[in-house]
């Protein structure tokens, strides 16, 4: 009877449950969003497939999946499956999970996994009282927080966990759950005849704001309360949308990230000399209900910092407007707060600051406020994040300025303080006109933001020891060549990186220390190939191994017919390898290339090292002589010269190809001086018969001209010779990107209509 009660008990609760935890996703197929970190072939999908998942944390803001992908690996796992509310549960609670999980462990081999949904709300006894479970393997932690976990939670759990960060739902993501939601007939509205306008679909999805709960949350709201026509019908125009979720949340926790981002970059929009960047943070603090004491204090430091003597009354002046807002309070003492921020970025008080007003609707009505990650505070996160790489210090440029975005992506552009004609302001108004144009072509130069960092993980020392095994014993020359390889950029976390043509670990090896949430695949001309460096990979955790897949150079569809049907989401974002071509023809280079192509995602980079001999044989032996005397071989080594050019054209090949794609190619070369031991088996490669170097000497000497230079050959055994190589280092991006730029460079320039007569770039 209990079984029949409780079962009805959860029918009546998947009834009344609100829609969006009826549509919670119960795969990962179903899951939408985070492509990033749960596309094919990514480290944690493959982990949650593999029932491999460790410790994790996901934090990002709410209603991006981090219960539901919880939940989902709940259903995938071999291991028992427990769960807390931080929020509600103590040290006495995780003390009998704990408990429960040693038992479970001891009596039947059974791992446990803990959930911890809300796991920043624990405080540090709490967090303290997990770790030595976590610690020996007890329990494998899974946390989620809204919070950075660097900030609120203990530093030895997150040194012991991935770190995931999911991101906003993009519009595309929140249509498809939208369409969800009206089709499904089991757990959305699919039995009832709901029909939305497109403007209300559009206006649910731009106000929910990338949030997927805020989204369905305001369509139940819609159709619960419409009542249907006669034919019943029940209609959602954009006015009950409006009604339904009316305003779009400014994310802002006072002691958290966004207030240690948002300040910092206020403070580098002040230093930058971008006075509509400063109004737009300073906007969104307000807005969030920061203290204003404690902006006027940082705008104190920045005084004193970052103007300094340049400008002694800037503190006089920050002072003052700190005194002003004590005496007028809120909202009048909003005049004086703009003054002082528009002063320090190189402005003073003036009726201009009405714009900060402009900043403020602009705060309410934008889609997108995540601060830029150049902008935000690295200070706590270190490299987990990426968090500030890319700023541009001012003070390290000519006139202590650089022309660099401030504001947020969607928010470029837009500009919220004109400078009046007369004043101090007046003569500041073409330096600033001549700024603004500086920043609209920086902003179009770098159009094509690169991808954000979103994982973190500890660090593997056994994984650092095999890596420097793995360079070292490649010697010193090559391991020059492969810093010179990657100093250009390296992939990121959670890139995918196709090796092909690989003869040795060498070229994958900063791949695998750095895409570690990604995934690398190398490609080997054979079996025997194949299994040598399956050898040495032994060593690495399942996880961590790249994926070997033995393509003949013949055969490049066998590409294809290894990874199956290329999907978007599964492309590769970088091609890496070190003379992939040599000796194939214009007809068979054009063939992997397109290949090739098909499997490269849309901001993919193609990285190729190409070398080749400058001199043959015949002309080493000629500059190892350093005699003037060539034995009448004059025209043999100018003939031997033309032959190693055809020989080693795939670079050109490869250039032109790419080119010819739609692809943007930078190139660049330099020579090494080698030398080359004569030995009797290099001299069997050239002259034993059918070798290549002899098939083309038939086509030139006859028979005892060619026994003639093997005997000068043969006499020289021993020797060094000179070996000049020409190495040519190619990186392609795809042109379309340039393209789209472009575009986006020409609408930036046209001009439009402001809000309240204001001006626009």
């Amino acid at each position: 009877m209990s079984d029949l009660f409780s079962h009805r008990r959860e029918v009546t609760l998947s009834r009344i449950a609100p829609l969006a935890d009826r549509l919670r996703p119960r795969s990962l197929d179903d899951f939408v969003g985070q492509e990033a970190i749960l596309g094919p072939g990514r480290l944690l999908r493959r982990a949650i497939a593999a029932d491999r998942v460790g410790n994790l944390i996901l934090h990002g803001p709410p209603g991006t999946g981090k219960t539901t992908l919880a939940r989902i690996i709940a259903g995938c796992t071999r291991a028992h499956f427990s769960s807390l509310n931080a929020v509600l549960a103590g040290v006495k609670d995780l003390r009998t999970e704990v408990d429960a999980a040693k038992q479970r462990l001891e009596l039947h081999g059974l791992r446990t996994i803990l959930f911890i949904d809300e796991v920043h709300r624990f405080n540090t006894a709490q967090q303290d009282a997990l770790l030595p479970w976590v610690e020996n393997g007890t329990v494998t932690l899974i946390g989620a927080t809204t919070e950075n976990p660097f900030f609120e939670v203990n530093k030895a759990l997150v040194s012991r966990s991935r770190l995931f960060r999911l991101q906003p739902l993009q519009p595309d993501d929140l249509r498809r759950l939208l369409e969800r939601a009206l089709s499904d007939r089991e757990r959305g509205y699919g039995e009832r005849s709901v029909v939305i306008a497109p403007e209300a679909a559009a206006h649910l999805i731009d106000v929910a704001g990338g949030d997927a709960r805020s989204l369905l949350n305001a369509l139940e709201l819609a159709v619960e309360t419409t009542p249907p026509d006669a034919q019943g019908v029940i209609t959602i125009d954009l006015a009950i949308a409006e009604e339904s979720i009316q305003q779009r949340a400014v994310l802002y926790d006072k002691q958290g990230d966004a207030h240690f981002d948002t300040i910092s970059a206020f403070i580098k929009s002040l230093r930058g000399s971008d006075p509509d960047a400063a109004l737009f943070w300073l906007a969104r603090m307000v807005e969030a209900g920061e203290n204003p004491r404690f902006i006027f204090r940082r705008m104190l430091i920045a005084a004193g910092e970052d103007v300094g003597l340049a400008d002694p009354q800037a503190i006089v002046v920050v002072e003052a407007c700190a005194a002003a807002f004590d005496r007028i309070g809120l909202p009048e003492g909003l005049y004086p707060l703009a003054h002082a921020a528009l002063y320090l970025a190189g402005t003073e008080k003036s009726n201009s600051s009405l714009g900060f007003f402009d900043a403020i609707r602009m705060v309410r009505s934008a889609a997108d406020q995540r601060v830029p990650s150049h902008l935000r505070d690295a200070n706590r996160d270190g490299k987990a994040f990426g968090d500030g790489v890319g700023y541009r210090y001012p003070h390290a440029y000519a006139e202590h300025w650089v022309a660099q975005q401030y504001l947020p992506t969607a928010v470029q552009g837009e500009v919220f303080w004109q400078p009046g004609a007369l004043g101090w302001e007046g003569a500041l108004r073409p330096r600033l006109q001549q700024r603004r144009a500086a920043q609209l072509a920086a902003a179009a130069e770098t159009a094509l933001d690169q991808p954000e960092q979103l994982s973190s993980g500890p660090d593997d020392p056994q994984l650092e020891r095999w890596l420097r095994r793995q360079a070292a014993a490649e010697g010193e020359r090559l391991e020059a060549l492969r810093l010179r390889f990657w100093q250009a950029g390296l992939p990121g976390r959670l890139d995918r990186v196709l090796v092909i043509e690989a003869r040795s670990l060498l070229w994958a090896l900063d791949p695998l220390q750095q895409a570690l949430e990604g995934e690398v695949v190398i490609a080997v001309a054979d079996a025997a190939a194949g299994e040598r460096l399956e050898a040495q990979l032994q060593i690495l955790d399942q996880l961590q191994r790249p994926r070997l897949l033995v393509l003949p150079p013949d055969e490049p569809e066998q590409l294809a017919r290894e990874l199956g049907e290329p999907p978007p989401e599964g492309r590769f974002e970088w091609l890496v390898a070190r003379q992939p071509f040599r000796g194939k023809g214009p007809a068979e280079i054009e063939t992997w290339l397109d290949v090739l192509d098909q499997w490269l995602a849309a901001k993919a980079e193609v990285r190729l090292l190409c070398s080749r001999p400058l001199l043959g044989p015949a002309g080493s032996l000629r500059e190892w002589q350093r005699s003037g005397d060539d034995n009448g071989q004059a025209s043999l080594i100018e003939l031997e010269q033309s032959w190693l050019s055809d020989q080693h054209q795939e670079a050109g090949l490869v250039a032109e190809g790419l080119a010819r794609r739609g692809w943007q190619v930078q190139h660049e070369s330099w020579r090494e001086h080698l030398s080359l031991n004569l030995s009797a088996t290099l001299l069997q490669r050239w002259f034993a018969a059918g070798a290549p170097y002899r098939r083309w000497l038939e086509t030139r000497l006859e028979q005892p001209a060619i026994e003639a230079l093997r005997e000068r050959f043969r006499a020289a055994l021993g020797a060094a010779l000179p070996q000049p190589l020409e190495h040519t280092l190619l990186r392609a991006h795809r042109e379309r990107d340039n393209r789209e730029a472009g575009s986006r460079r020409a609408d930036m320039k046209k001009p439009r209509a402001g809000r309240g007569g204001k001006e626009k770039r």
